[in-house]
């Protein structure tokens, strides 16, 4: 919208897998103990020092805006934001390196999906050649731009991979439907899709290039799309990696260009999140989360949703019922899957990620960028 793994079965020794059982079960654990800490803690207690808390890192880019977000684990993140800006970190977040594609000056990155420290795609919004995609395989010291948009009429807002070959890039509707663009070979090439599965998209919707969540995936081929501007804001999903699509309202007020769903998280193929609201500082957001148990095929209103705009959602890590919507002028925390949130942080941050090894990072504005101690 205008501006704002591969599963392979392997035979392991059964002294491997009981490890890694075990090193499963103690991220449970210490997750399990952190979701304790912050639900019985007050929010401004959220510091350090005080139970999980979100660790400002020094980005050395105050005047970027990171709204793309990619996680590797605890130790390596991607952000990708405004004024052609790519920045990477291997350490935690205690150094990072400006990796950023020479001569994107001028372009405006909004989403990241990395596979490793050394292998990422980022994607630039906007009208007609301004929405681009760019691969490295060599952690940035090198890039390839693998796409760019010829269709003046097409916008491009999100992407997301399935695994480290095939994924998808939507873009607002074009000639009545939303657009999808498809690549098998890890980013190197795409196609656009054929729309005959897609349903007709209402008179002004659009997707939000906010957080980079508004195109997301669970397990090798389902994905879902969030929407807004339109009389109502729609969740669309996909069992058969975009090609066939349904629709479904999403109980997040729209009718309006700024109102709509922002982001959307699934921890597996059946319970999703969704949040999202107006995103203008002047305006309230009263019912700014919705969760699903089917897919996505109906949603159900968070009975004490976040209290204003959100624009992104992860699940946390080994935790059923747990996870973290981020927005402007905080981030909240759900324990039970999404019904009732409570903010335990005022900061602010346009998106969020998480790893398996406890690894969340969050992102924003002013160069803003944060890792969840735990």
């Amino acid at each position: 919208m205008r501006r704002l793994g591969s599963t392979r079965r392997t035979v392991r020794p059964i002294r491997t897998a009981r490890r890694r059982t075990g090193r499963r079960a103690l991220a449970g654990a210490v997750c399990a103990a952190a979701l304790a800490a912050l639900t019985t803690v007050p929010a401004q207690a959220h510091q350090p020092g005080h139970s999980p808390h979100w660790e400002l890192k020094d980005t050395g880019a105050p005047d970027a805006r990171f709204r793309g977000l990619a996680a590797v684990s605890r130790h390596t993140a991607w952000l990708a934001g405004s004024e052609g800006t790519v920045l990477r970190t291997t350490d935690g977040g205690d150094t990072w390196r400006d990796v950023s594609p020479p001569g994107a000056g001028d372009l405006e990155f909004r989403d990241v999906e990395a596979f490793d420290a050394r292998r990422a795609v980022v994607l630039a919004i906007g009208e007609g050649e301004a929405s681009r995609v760019y691969r490295t395989a060599d952690g940035g010291a090198t890039w390839t731009e693998s796409f760019r948009n010829t269709d003046a009429r097409a916008f491009y807002d999100c992407l997301t991979f399935f695994d480290s070959r095939h994924g998808l890039a939507m873009s607002d509707p074009v000639d009545g439907k939303f657009r999808i663009l498809s690549t098998r070979d890890g980013g190197r090439s795409w196609k656009v899709l054929p729309d005959r599965g897609m349903p007709a998209a209402q008179d002004g919707e659009a997707g939000f290039a906010a957080s980079g969540q508004c195109l997301v995936s669970s397990g090798p081929r389902d994905v879902w799309l969030a929407t807004g501007g339109a009389a109502h804001a729609r969740v669309l999903h996909s069992a058969d990696r975009g090609l066939t699509w349904t629709a479904a309202d999403a109980p997040i007020p729209a009718g309006d260009p700024a109102r709509g769903v922002f982001a959307l998280a699934f921890r597996d193929r059946a319970h999703g999140l969704a949040v999202g609201g107006d995103y203008r500082p002047d305006q309230s957001s009263p019912r700014a989360g919705a969760r699903t148990a089917d897919a996505g095929r109906t949603w159900r209103p968070a009975d004490r949703p976040p209290p204003a705009y959100r624009s992104g959602v992860a699940w946390l890590p080994h935790s059923r019922t747990a996870a973290l919507a981020v927005g402007p002028t905080g981030t909240d925390l759900t324990t039970d899957g999404g019904r009732t949130w409570r903010t335990v942080d005022t900061g602010s941050y346009d998106t969020v990620d998480c790893t398996p090894d406890l690894g969340c990072w969050a992102a924003g504005e002013q160069g803003r960028a944060a890792r969840l101690e735990w």
